[in-house]
């Protein structure tokens, strides 16, 4: 019996401990809601000024000018927004979000799989929804996340998923859209502690081979109506034939982009290109054969030491005026939250704010192949939308108050605003 009680309390410490962070799912919206007298920005680059917004059971029912129109309040739960904005929910892609949670604890790594070539790895059944660092984005207005494995050559199938849920089933979106692939770089490094040339050359090119027989047998295995033997990984690789799945192919220069895109015209397949530091170098290309992009952080450093010190701020606003469709992203997961604010960079380089919002969630919605449902404010598709007090893709004035995913209004609590609160009170007075 002492050894039960002495268990009994370890676990109430452990509960206490961890308890500080805990955020509950949100229940299913159970009453239809009007939101009245915001800024609305639609995503589509339309603004309305002194707007309103409706929705019920979890689909936007009306959208447009508040002025003109009357709600019965026995109807509507009525949030009043006057002088605030309304945004849909930014996307995040191409992110390990919930698949890490300690970078320097391997016990919490689940990001990558052992082997070259992994494309029937599934990133939706390991991400953790009861991770602490999905509410940090929620915060900031970042509500759905692109689910993304990484390492190898082909490193596995992607996800999206709503950032609010009990598992990861009640977080899933879109399970499975796309495969992802980190294309053999051509580029030569000249670190020191870098392989020989020649060494780089022959690894790269070998990398090469192993990918071309794999694409071609797998090919030639999605051709089969009934192959003799199961083969799990061709199996996953079939969508890319029949254009049922996506395929996203990391590549930084131009160079391996322009090899990428040919490579994968062969077989019928178009591309999304990911990193894509030097796009802007081969944009016509790029318009021509209508590749996507999803390009990396602005808040970087140039590639390249010849480079304008301001070209990553200012990529974005050149692929737009090449007429290319672009997303923003930012690698790995920790600093998610700032995805706003690298469009809000590009916004200060060149585009305007509504091409900056659309960046980070029409844009992606697109490339991801869920624009119909969610990434815009528009009659039919989903709740997902939050009001801020300020200019959402602005770090000064960014002030999420309320968030809605599918018409559940979740918690915006977190570990970081706990801390604060806690310390904040601890040294109030002295």
């Amino acid at each position: 019996m002492k050894h039960i009680i002495i268990f009994l309390g370890l676990l109430t410490i452990c509960h206490t401990g961890f308890g500080q962070a805990t955020v509950y799912p949100a229940r299913a919206q159970n009453k239809a809601i009007a939101i009245l007298g915001a800024t609305i920005h639609t995503g589509t680059g339309q603004v309305i000024e002194n707007g309103y917004i409706t929705f019920d059971q979890g689909k936007i029912t009306g959208i447009g000018d508040a002025r003109v129109v009357k709600f019965n309040t026995n109807t509507y739960e009525m949030i009043n927004a006057g002088g605030k904005h309304i945004y849909p929910g930014f996307i995040s892609p191409v992110t390990d979000l919930g698949l890490i949670e300690t970078s320097s604890i391997r016990a919490t790594l689940d990001n990558s799989e052992v082997g070259n070539l992994n494309p029937h790895i599934r990133s939706i059944i390991a991400y953790n929804t009861d991770s602490k660092i999905p509410n940090t984005l929620r915060t900031n207005g970042i509500l759905l996340a692109h689910i993304t494995p990484q390492g190898g050559l082909i490193s596995g199938q992607s996800s999206v998923v709503e950032l609010d849920g009990w598992n990861w089933e009640d977080a899933a979106y879109k399970t499975d859209l796309g495969i992802h692939m980190n294309w053999p770089s051509s580029q030569i490094s000249s670190r020191p502690n870098a392989l020989p040339v020649e060494m780089q050359k022959e690894n790269s090119q070998k990398a090469f081979s192993e990918l071309e027989r794999y694409f071609a047998e797998a090919r030639a295995y999605s051709e089969l109506s009934k192959p003799d033997v199961s083969n799990s990984r061709f199996n996953a690789m079939k969508g890319l034939f029949n254009n049922s799945k996506k395929l996203f192919v990391n590549a930084q220069n131009s160079k391996d982009i322009i090899a990428a895109v040919n490579f994968f015209k062969k077989m019928g397949i178009n591309p999304v290109i990911a990193g894509a530091r030097e796009a802007h170098l081969i944009s016509s290309f790029l318009k021509d054969n209508n590749i996507s992009l999803i390009i990396n952080e602005p808040h970087a450093l140039p590639s390249n030491e010849n480079d304008d010190v301001y070209l990553p701020y200012k990529q974005a606003k050149m692929l737009s005026d090449a007429g290319i469709n672009f997303a923003i992203s930012i690698d790995g997961y920790w600093q998610q939250r700032n995805l706003p604010f690298m469009a809000g960079t590009a916004a200060a380089y060149g585009l305007s704010k509504e091409q900056a919002l659309a960046s980070i969630t029409l844009n992606t919605a697109k490339i991801l192949g869920i624009d119909k449902t969610v990434g815009s404010l528009e009659i039919g598709k989903d709740a997902t939308l939050f009001i801020s007090a300020g200019d959402a893709l602005d770090m000064m004035s960014n002030d999420v108050e309320q968030a809605f995913i599918r018409g559940k209004n979740i918690s915006l609590d977190n570990l970081h605003k706990q801390l604060f609160k806690r310390y904040s009170e601890k040294y109030e007075g002295k």
